[in-house]
């Protein structure tokens, strides 16, 4: 395989245009995130999709420091494939998208929450479940239409050693807490597909 057609992999693979996080890219947001959000930055910090993606990039380097740390360095040993598809699907998922009716107080009110604001809450489900990672997130339904049946698919990492029905039911719940709580969504099921297990830091 010729060098052209393997190129060495960036630091923080971004596979979306640059203006999908309002204008910010996934790097911008890393430096940002490890700069310690100072100088604070109106721009990023007025962005709802930019905050959403650095929650989930604040909770991808506390659960991997040893990884990532390996990455900046640019060590060829390194396997950082999982990071950078998560980090993907972080610059993907915090944009927007569809607007959720949430219950309205009177019939004239038009209450929503983004997609990319359930899929934050999804994503930041991963909290409570120690070496978990969520990766993809998606919703197999009109998530549109209230009442609406959806069906969450979720794609997770998990690190090396755990019980993964253990880890994948309590994921589950804390998921199904959190979109009862905060969305008025009919969710019918909750699929988690364990994509990567990560090996010991």
């Amino acid at each position: 395989m010729t060098p052209e057609s393997n190129p060495p992999a960036a630091r923080w693979h971004n596979p979306v245009p640059d203006d999908d996080l309002d204008g910010h890219t996934i790097e911008e947001l890393t430096d940002y995130l490890e700069a310690g959000r100072t100088p604070p930055d109106p721009s990023i910090e007025g962005s709802a999709a930019c905050r959403i993606a650095l929650d989930a990039l604040a909770r991808l380097h506390d659960l991997t420091p040893d990884l990532i740390a390996a990455d900046t360095a640019a060590e060829p040993q390194a396997d950082d494939g999982w990071v950078r598809r998560i980090l993907g699907d972080i610059a993907l998922e915090a944009r927007s998208g569809r607007r959720i009716p949430l219950a309205a107080p009177a019939p004239d009110a038009d209450l929503v929450i983004t997609e990319g604001a359930v899929r934050g809450l999804v994503r930041a489900a991963e909290n409570a479940v120690p070496g978990v990672l969520v990766g993809r997130c998606r919703f197999d339904g009109d998530v549109t239409v209230h009442a609406s049946p959806v069906r969450v698919l979720v794609d997770v990492s998990l690190r090396y050693g755990q019980p993964l029905h253990v880890a994948t039911a309590r994921l589950r719940e804390e998921i199904a807490e959190r979109l009862a709580t905060h969305t008025a969504l009919d969710v019918t099921g909750i699929d988690i597909t364990v994509s990567d297990v990560r090996p010991l830091s």
